[in-house]
């Protein structure tokens, strides 16, 4: 069996949307299914191909029990900063943006949340407005 950083009983939180894969019963391919954030505890270890570690969480406010690899969870009480938005949100410009005065995006142009960046503050997002893949900070966009 792989070395597993967690154990049974841990308390985690998810660092990414968790969507249904095709694995998870009763619901469609693609849906969301725990949000970035949410926590957990985990419930059961395994692998995946020998060579990935699988946690069975139990996400209680969601009351799904879902399989998460390693890399996409951290310990509950690590330093976290929510954010607003998560990969493949639909967000629209707050403000006209611009790189070295030239136009990149217009105020209310929609676009699409390709990445979180969330490993300071203010929040940063690679959004791409068309063909163009801009990193955005939170506070320049709004909800659809």
């Amino acid at each position: 069996m792989l070395e597993s950083e967690f154990k049974q009983g841990d308390a985690v939180r998810v660092l990414r949307p968790i969507r249904n894969d095709g694995t998870y019963p009763g619901k469609p391919r693609g849906e969301l299914l725990i949000h970035r954030g949410s926590i957990g505890v985990i419930q059961d270890i395994g692998s995946f191909l020998q060579d990935q570690v699988i946690y069975a969480v139990l996400f209680i406010d969601e009351n799904r029990l879902v399989g998460c690899r390693e890399q996409e969870v951290q310990a509950a009480d690590a330093p976290w900063i929510p954010n607003r938005f998560d990969n493949h949100d639909r967000v629209r410009a707050a403000r006209t943006l611009a790189v070295s005065g030239e136009i990149r995006a217009k105020a209310g142009e929609v676009g699409e949340v390709m990445r979180v960046l969330n490993a300071s503050e203010p929040v940063q997002y690679e959004v791409i407005f068309g063909d163009r893949i801009l990193q955005v900070p939170e506070t320049a966009l709004n909800e659809m």
